[in-house]
């Protein structure tokens, strides 16, 4: 019996919980502008990877949600709130760091399940799901490599100061 099934569950639980990184990231850095505006365009991929996922496990059993909750409700306004309070501060840049870390962590999963994907539908003929693992994958690895990026930049001032 085929493990596609919870191949593509588990890829749809790890891309939901990299989107709402990306958007957590997003609103707890307001008053970083590019990591403010950038972890919400690059969050979109994974929203839109979780919808082809769930279409894709219409096909292969998994029932799959297209638009799970991104935020966390009313946490969600209380952390903006917090971010504008913090601003620039010292703390904030140690949060930054920690967000940074995770984001890119959480990418590195996720680029993992998108590879098992597609080494499994390549081994069982599944074209339309080696299709979809070859069109998110790599913008997982750029998130991968943003967050990287992002690291490698900040931290060397916010462990310095």
């Amino acid at each position: 019996m085929s493990k596609l099934p919870l191949v593509l569950r588990e890829l749809h639980r790890s891309e939901t919980n990299l989107a709402r990184d990306l958007l957590a990231l997003s609103d707890r850095h307001r008053a970083e502008h590019e990591i403010h505006h950038v972890a919400r365009d690059i969050a979109r991929w994974s929203q839109i990877h979780v919808r082809r996922i769930a279409e894709a496990g219409r096909d292969y059993g998994p029932k799959l949600r297209a638009e799970p909750r991104w935020d966390h409700g009313p946490l969600n306004t209380l952390t903006q709130r917090v971010s504008t309070a913090l601003g620039r501060r010292p703390e904030a840049g140690l949060l930054l760091l920690a967000d940074l870390r995770r984001v890119h962590r959480n990418a590195a999963g996720v680029s993992l399940d998108w590879e098992l994907l597609a080494q499994a539908a390549q081994a069982m003929k599944e074209q339309p799901l080696l299709d979809l693992a070859q069109a998110c994958h790599p913008q997982t690895l750029r998130q991968m490599r943003w967050a990287n990026a992002h690291l490698k930049v900040s931290s060397p001032q916010i462990i310095a100061s």
